[in-house]
């Protein structure tokens, strides 16, 4: 019986050992991320929140934060799936589906400019023009990518529509109704103004 409660005891202590550490290396890589967030250095601090989430993927503020990195480092299309990803573990923060309103924003101009395109099968590329390209390439975006344009304009409106529900008091009440109001006009009305 001495024995059988010892063992227990040594696996319950290794078991909180590894807890500790594991949430001590999270915070120590969340800190690290922090400071390549406010260097500028936004992969680096991707690195970190990716290597903490794979340690402790419960923290909403791990998640948040790869977001706005990656939001900051212009990859709209992983900043959605991070800041869903946080939505998930808490739904009561306003600032959340704010974030992700302005990825959805910004991915649609990109997609509007040529930036981001679509390939065959619909998935999302950033283009990059080849290198023998003498002239400039007139972009005409196809019927599919102003789908996918009117698509997330209307998840932002959604989601813009929820931070107001969420923070009906917010500062930026005024700003965010004017945003909604004009991404609530379908993209090929914007296009023929």
């Amino acid at each position: 019986m001495k024995k059988a409660l010892l063992l227990a005891s040594i696996l319950f202590v290794s078991v909180m050992s590894t807890a500790c550490i594991n949430n001590f290396a999270v915070q120590e890589l969340n800190a690290k991320a922090k400071v390549y967030m406010e260097e500028g250095d936004y992969a680096g601090a991707i690195e970190r929140l990716k290597s903490s989430i794979d340690l402790d993927d419960t923290i909403f503020e791990t998640h948040y934060n790869l977001a706005v990195a990656y939001t900051q480092s212009g990859d709209y299309v992983k900043a959605m799936e991070a800041y869903k990803d946080a939505i998930k573990l808490d739904a009561s923060v306003p600032d959340s589906y704010y974030s992700l309103a302005v990825a959805e924003e910004n991915l649609s101009i990109d997609l509007k400019s040529g930036v981001v395109r679509l390939d065959d099968e619909e998935n999302l590329y950033t283009y990059t023009p080849s290198e023998d390209a003498v002239e400039a390439e007139v972009y005409e975006p196809s019927e599919s990518v102003l789908k996918k344009i009117d698509e997330l304009r209307a998840d932002a409106v959604n989601n813009y529509k929820t931070y107001l529900e969420k923070a009906p008091e917010a500062s930026d009440a005024a700003e965010v109704k004017q945003k909604i109001e004009a991404l609530s006009t379908p993209i090929e009305s914007v296009l023929k103004d």
